[in-house]
């Protein structure tokens, strides 16, 4: 008995070892290609900038300091960064709304996707999969033209008199918002008809025989079941809003910077690597702890419907 134990737990070791072998070259290439960039970017933003860009490699924490505070060109004294401030609150407001307004919308289109017929859904996954078959700066562009002065929006409710000069939309916070929810609007969509897939509509009946009403059949049957795509389609959504850099540069005009352009301007223009590192990470430590508090918490809400 106890030789045929050996026998298994020798086996148990190899199979473990050779799955370590074959793991090794996908691990290689996380580590090279994902923590590796990481990596240099937390060196540099413990560095000195260089004068025309790049950094020196000189100890500086001029780049932490920066994320948060200003010193001023005169005393040296240090002062709240009320523009990167700002620029932090917007970005997580606007990135929030757009995660708030794409559940809105999405959540209806998928239950309406999910309730076709099943020869009927593969038409309509095909519709919204649709804008990624272009280029994000194209749809942004396409936004754009709807939005501005002289765009659809303005030009149909000029023609249909309900207002007698443009509405200026375009280059503010709400067109910002507006292009991330078109943008990002299929990230949501689709994770939530993954699990309302799932989901057996007899459920639903049983709800109504019992004289709940539909809200209550919403709230109690459909939206705890439907919760793991409701997460996942958030995540999916206020990541990429948070540090989006193509949609708020050409809706925002560079009025309304969101924290990716704040980053591009200190490698860009700014020439202040060690800053720019500094906030990317910043901004990477911000998401992290965003959805460990929002998928705790929505678990914790799923856990108690049972």
């Amino acid at each position: 008995m106890s030789e045929a134990a050996g026998v298994m737990d020798e086996y148990r070791r190899r199979d473990i070892r050779n799955r370590w072998l074959l793991s090794t070259p996908a691990l290689l290439i996380i580590l090279f290609a994902a923590c590796g960039p990481l990596l240099i970017v937390l060196v540099y933003s413990f560095l000195t900038p260089g004068p025309y860009g790049d950094v020196q490699w000189l100890f500086s924490e001029d780049g932490w300091i920066g994320v948060f505070l200003q010193r001023d060109i005169f005393d040296d004294t240090l002062s709240l960064a009320d523009a990167h401030a700002s620029i932090f609150v917007r970005s997580a407001v606007l990135s929030l709304l757009t995660t708030v307004f794409t559940l809105v919308l999405g959540f209806p289109t998928a239950y309406f996707i999910a309730a076709r017929p099943e020869r009927t859904r593969e038409l309509w996954l095909f519709l919204i999969t649709i804008p990624f078959w272009t280029n994000l700066l194209i749809r942004t562009f396409a936004m754009l033209e709807i939005l501005r002065n002289e765009g659809l929006i303005n030009t149909l409710m000029l023609r249909l008199g309900l207002i007698e000069r443009p509405i200026q939309m375009l280059f503010t916070n709400g067109a910002i918002m507006a292009g991330m929810v078109y943008v990002y609007l299929p990230l949501m969509v689709l994770p939530i008809y993954a699990s309302l897939e799932k989901l057996d509509f007899r459920l639903l009946e049983a709800g109504y025989d019992l004289y709940a009403t539909p809200f209550q059949v919403l709230k109690r049957i459909v939206l705890p079941l439907s919760m793991p795509g409701i997460i996942a389609g958030s995540i999916l959504v206020f990541i990429p809003s948070l540090g989006a850099y193509v949609t708020p540069t050409i809706l925002g005009g560079g009025k309304n910077m969101m924290l990716g352009n704040l980053i591009e301007l200190q490698f860009g223009q700014g020439r202040n690597w060690p800053l720019g590192s500094a906030l990317s990470i910043t901004l990477m430590v911000v998401v992290m702890a965003a959805l460990l508090v929002y998928v705790r918490n929505a678990g914790a809400r799923g856990n108690g419907h049972g």
